[in-house]
């Protein structure tokens, strides 16, 4: 055997060995971090609810205290009223357990700060992002789309009435509320209708209707809603097939 062919022998598994080892750049790159945020609307604490057990912990009403259910411990936010802009940078103080339909606690402080309707404590809660690059969203495929429906049934389910308690900071500027809860985005019209046909079926309810954003974007909507005590028990019932964390627009 010549040295050509010895050599050619050596090297070449050497050479595959590396090969499989070897990572393109493109594989080794992290994925970004998705910032949570969040428009709905929020708990504004008083000590009955952790007395009667809607909530599970403790919040000081004189800071700009906020709780979440999912959000870490110190998590910096940014809750802003919708209807005014203004708004308030923080911290997540605790993690808590509440009813899913609220995303925050929020301390009277807060509340009293952002001028909210206490019959319609509207907000948006939007992590702080460290740096402010842009997070694009993928398009959902048709065959993604097809799976959008979760197949369990609607349970039914009670959250105590906290409408009851006294109204405090309540504002004077009263307008007509007309509130809808986004269910998805579709690529394609026929998702769309597909889900919202399902849908109806769940729920018993006829209030879901398909918006066109362009010729590429299809939104589903249920709505609309005159108050938050009228779209809770459809929240509730979307919430038990499966659709968490739903953005609940204002029109």
């Amino acid at each position: 055997m010549n040295l050509k062919i010895i050599l050619t022998l050596f090297i070449f598994p050497f050479f595959l060995s590396n090969c499989a080892e070897y990572k393109f750049p493109e594989q080794s790159k992290k994925k970004e971090k998705k910032f949570y945020s969040l428009i709905g609307f929020a708990l504004v604490y008083d000590d009955s609810y952790y007395e009667k057990k809607i909530i599970n912990k403790k919040i000081n009403n004189d800071k700009n205290d906020v709780m979440h259910d999912n959000l870490k411990t110190n998590t910096k936010v940014r809750i802003t009223n919708p209807e005014n802009s203004k708004f308030i940078e923080t911290r997540i103080v605790k993690n808590a357990t509440y009813p899913k339909i609220f995303t925050a606690v929020i301390s009277q402080k807060i509340s009293t700060i952002l001028n909210l309707d206490q019959e319609n404590p509207y907000i948006e809660i939007t992590e702080i992002k460290k740096n402010k690059t842009f997070i694009a969203k993928k398009a959902n495929t048709f065959e993604e789309e097809k799976n959008v429906v979760n197949k369990a049934p609607v349970d039914q389910i009670e959250i105590a009435n906290l409408s009851n308690k006294v109204k405090k900071n309540v504002s004077t500027n009263k307008k007509n509320n007309n509130f809808a809860i986004l269910i998805n985005d579709f690529y394609y019209e026929k998702s769309a209708i597909g889900l919202k046909n399902e849908l109806i079926k769940k729920t018993n309810v006829n209030k879901f209707y398909i918006k066109k954003i362009n010729d590429n974007k299809y939104r589903l909507l249920v709505g609309p809603f005159k108050n938050f005590n009228a779209l809770k028990t459809t929240y509730i019932s979307l919430n038990n097939l499966g659709f968490k964390n739903l953005n609940i627009y204002k029109n």
